[in-house]
């Protein structure tokens, strides 16, 4: 019992590392706010995290010439994922004479999508001084809040986050020393083997034959034969031979043949069959229709994406941005699933291409993250389930 005991502090103790290397949020973090009133704003925080700690700066900004600058402080819970990050005051402001400086509240959940981290939630301001719009404390707003880490500022990287940059990029580049390896040959074998092609993803390229086509064909009715007696009977010959002629007639007329419709199939579009479709999520919605909108996630840098949905093209090279591509989708008993897809059309200027996707169907409502690539589209499914209210 004691060497179980031993043996599991370990895994624990193991697994706490693990978590805690993992979940370290020290870095640069850039997105965007939106208030109550739909307004949006970019928003960027340099924070640096020592055990549950953090600590850094923020910029609340529409330009690099129009934003303010406040200190933050804050807590990451490792276990649940979520951080509380708050702004102390202001420490630099450009902006116009009607502009008000408020300080916010960020309440914040941990995500990862891939090798891309996500910081999403709410926040609540206050007014940090009396000015035309309240009174110092009062309430200034609230909103949610949408950050992705990035190894770049819009203004400049702080000094206390400069060499902490630096010492990863320089574990980066260091190239991982390689073990040797003696190559063995394998036995030598009279018989051929032919290797399958590989494609670009490293599966098996499968070479499907298509579908026999079966054709319904009717064998045509052997002629009737006649019978050339005619029975000594009080019937006259052409009688004989008028009722033997309807006879044929009716034998030659063959059976109605029902024809089964197929369905015809969807053609599968080259860039769905050639990358990878990744499942990104599986939604769950009670209202039939649904609305989903798809933003830039983070920085603006020009990404650029088609749509697909069911494997039909419905976007095509749409840029993303701070406004919203929206797209409409309707479900029903009959029709309840439906598989929207998402193909980058180029990677921006920061790799790779993400995007934020909101949905809306009645009353619920969801955000996922979504990272595509020239190797990798992200699929989210959608499954129609009718309320039992």
């Amino acid at each position: 019992m004691k060497g179980m005991l031993r043996c599991t502090l370990l895994l624990f103790s193991f697994l706490t590392c693990s978590i805690s290397y993992s979940q370290n949020l020290t870095g640069i973090w850039r997105g965007y706010f939106i208030t109550e009133n739909d307004d949006q704003y970019k928003f960027e925080i340099q924070i640096s995290q020592k055990g549950s700690r953090v600590s850094g700066v923020s910029y609340s900004y529409l330009t690099t010439v129009f934003y303010g600058k406040a200190t933050l402080t804050g807590n990451f819970n490792r276990l649940e994922n979520r951080a509380l990050i708050t702004e102390i005051k202001t420490v630099e402001v450009r902006m116009s004479s009607f502009s008000s400086a408020c300080i916010m509240k960020c309440n914040f959940q941990y995500a990862t999508s891939g090798k891309e981290q996500f910081l999403e939630g709410t926040f609540t301001s206050k007014y940090e001084k009396n000015s035309l719009g309240g009174k110092k404390g009062e309430d200034c707003g609230s909103g949610r809040v949408y950050l992705r880490k990035v190894i770049t500022s819009d203004f400049y990287v702080e000094p206390f986050l400069r060499n902490i940059l630096r010492a990863d990029s320089l574990k980066k580049v260091s190239p991982p020393v390689k073990k040797q390896i003696t190559a063995t040959k394998p036995p030598a074998t009279n018989s051929t083997v032919k290797k399958k092609p590989v494609t670009e993803t490293g599966k098996s390229a499968i070479k499907k034959s298509p579908p026999a086509v079966v054709r319904k064909t009717t064998s045509a009715p052997k002629p009737p034969t006649v019978n050339k007696s005619i029975p000594k009977t009080s019937t006259t010959k052409i009688e004989v031979l008028q009722k033997q002629k309807n006879d044929s007639i009716k034998k030659i007329i063959p059976p109605e043949v029902k024809e089964t419709i197929l369905k015809p199939s969807i053609s599968v579009p080259d860039v769905l069959k050639s990358r990878e479709n990744a499942l990104v999520k599986t939604l769950t919605v009670h209202s039939p229709e649904i609305t989903i909108k798809l933003y830039d996630n983070g920085v603006i840098d020009g990404d650029t994406i088609s749509v697909y949905v069911d494997k039909k093209l419905v976007l095509s090279n749409k840029g993303l941005s701070a406004a919203p591509i929206t797209l409409q989708l309707k479900m029903s008993e009959d029709n309840d699933e439906h598989e929207v897809t998402m193909v980058a059309e180029n990677l921006g200027s920061i790799p790779p291409n993400t995007s934020l996707m909101i949905v809306e169907a009645g009353d619920q409502q969801y955000n996922v993250f979504i990272s595509s690539s020239e190797q990798r589209n992200a699929v989210v499914k959608f499954r129609y389930q009718k309320s039992k209210q």
